[in-house]
C-alpha cells in the first residue's frame, strides 16, 4: 500500500467515526481530495486506493493534470475550489464538474455566459466569507443572500449549495453553523465546509463536502525561489 493509499484511508476512517458520532448516515459525507500543487502521480495512486472525487486550486494546474486521467475512471470528478479570475471562468466550466468558488457578480455573469457557449453546466457553489476577511475571496455575509437569489434567478446558474473557509484562528464551529443555515435558507443542499484541520467539527456542524489535501497527499511540495 502506498503512503498515499494508507493516509487516505486513515481519512476516510476519521470521516466515517464523525459522520456516526453526529448521528448521520454512513456515507453522506463526500471526501473531496485536494491534490493541488501535487502531481498526476499523486492522484493516481489515490484513484488506484479508489478515490475518485478530487479538488484543485488553480484551473490550469487542472487542465494539465485530469483530462489525460478521465478516459481510464470515467466516474471520476473534479470540483475547482480556488478563487476563480473571470477570464478562466470557460476554461473552468469545460475541466471541472462542480466549481466551488463563486463568489462575485462578474463571476456569476462570466460562468453563465460560459455555459451558454460550451453547453457544459458544472454544479456551482456559492463561496461565502463567513468571517468577513478582507484578505479572502468569498461574498461577503450581508450580501450572501441576494447574490444567491441573482445566481438562481437572474443568471439561470446551477448552484446546488455553499462553499465556505472559516478564519485560521478562533472556533470554526459558528461559521459551519452559518453556512448551513444560510444553505437551508435557500433550500441549497451540499455544503463544503471543513479541511484538514477542522473537518470533524465540519461534518458535526452538517458538512456534506470535506475538502481534504494535506493530510492525504503530505505537504505540499511549493516551488524553490
Amino acid at each position: 500500500m502506498s503512503d498515499i493509499a494508507a493516509q487516505l484511508a486513515v481519512v476516510q476512517h476519521r470521516i466515517a467515526e464523525a459522520t456516526a458520532r453526529a448521528n448521520r448516515p454512513a456515507g453522506s459525507v463526500a471526501l473531496v481530495a485536494v491534490s493541488k500543487t501535487h502531481p498526476a502521480e499523486a492522484v493516481q495512486q489515490a484513484l488506484a486506493a479508489g478515490q475518485l472525487l478530487f479538488g484543485e486550486n488553480r484551473v490550469q494546474e487542472a487542465e494539465g493534470k485530469f483530462p489525460g486521467l478521465r478516459p481510464a475512471h470515467p466516474a471520476m470528478r473534479l470540483h475547482i475550489i480556488g478563487a476563480l479570475q473571470t477570464n478562466k471562468a470557460r476554461d473552468a466550466v469545460a475541466v471541472a464538474d462542480v466549481i466551488e468558488s463563486l463568489d462575485r457578480p462578474r463571476l456569476a455573469v462570466a460562468l453563465a455566459e460560459a455555459m451558454a457557449k460550451t453547453g457544459r453546466r458544472p454544479d456551482l457553489l456559492v463561496q461565502v466569507n463567513t468571517g468577513d476577511e478582507a484578505q479572502k475571496a468569498g461574498v461577503p455575509r450581508a450580501e450572501a443572500d441576494v447574490f444567491i437569489r441573482a445566481c438562481v434567478e437572474e443568471h439561470g446558474l446551477p448552484v446546488k449549495g455553499l462553499m465556505c473557509i472559516p478564519p485560521v484562528e478562533g472556533d470554526p464551529r459558528p461559521h459551519f453553523y452559518l453556512l448551513a443555515e444560510l444553505a437551508a435558507k435557500h433550500g441549497l443542499g451540499v455544503l463544503s465546509m471543513g479541511m484538514s484541520g477542522d473537518f470533524e467539527a465540519a461534518i458535526a456542524c452538517g458538512a456534506t463536502h470535506v475538502r481534504v489535501g494535506s493530510a492525504i497527499f503530505g505537504a505540499r511540495p511549493y516551488p524553490v525561489t
